[in-house]
């Protein structure tokens, strides 16, 4: 069963962001684009490799009007532990989100129950809080940001002209398809 169109359910959870412990619930996501990038855990060896790819990238998705939360089960103590042991990990500025409890994944149907952490998956939030794009990997492959970053510019492009659709490898100025009527069932 596809999760598009899924609305994220209700939540609120602890968070590491700048330095310090917050709280993050459903309310801070409604109302802009957001990416849940889930991830296995921390201390782990490919995690931090895609979390430093995202920090790079941080600042021309906060401009694209988009906010990261990466989300593991890990506790938010585990985060802070993490960042205050790793020099690639204290680069991260988004938030942390903790889901000790697996809700998060559970709801984003990516927990993985016999490890008791989540499989790597993205998932592109509108600000509506609904799911209009993802991709869930094995746990051995790590993910592009630019990549990434491109499906949220696409989604976002879409959602403002809903009578045209991104092609295959589309950039922001690049020409779109307008379907015809004959074509729209096929899309």
């Amino acid at each position: 069963m596809s999760l598009i169109g899924k609305e994220v359910s209700d939540f609120t959870v602890q968070a590491f962001a700048d330095g310090k412990f917050r709280e993050v619930s459903k309310a801070d996501v409604v109302g802009k684009w957001a990416v849940f990038f889930f991830y296995p855990a921390d201390f782990t060896f490919v995690c931090p490799t895609e979390l430093e790819d995202l920090a790079n990238k941080y600042e021309e998705f906060k401009a694209a009007g988009c906010e990261i939360y990466s989300v593991s089960c890990d506790s938010h103590f585990v985060h802070k532990a993490w960042h205050d042991a790793s020099d690639t990990i204290k680069k991260i500025k988004y938030p942390m989100l903790a889901d000790p409890t697996g809700r998060l994944a559970r709801d984003f149907e990516v927990m993985i129950e016999a490890d008791g952490m989540a499989e790597r998956g993205s998932f592109i939030v509108n600000p509506e809080g609904r799911i209009v794009a993802y991709e869930v990997i094995a746990g051995n492959v790590g993910r592009n940001a630019d990549e990434l970053y491109r499906r949220v510019q696409a989604s976002q492009f879409v959602a403002e002209h809903g009578d045209q659709v991104c092609p295959a490898k589309w950039q922001p100025g690049a020409e779109t398809l307008k379907p015809s009527l004959d074509l729209v069932g096929l899309i």
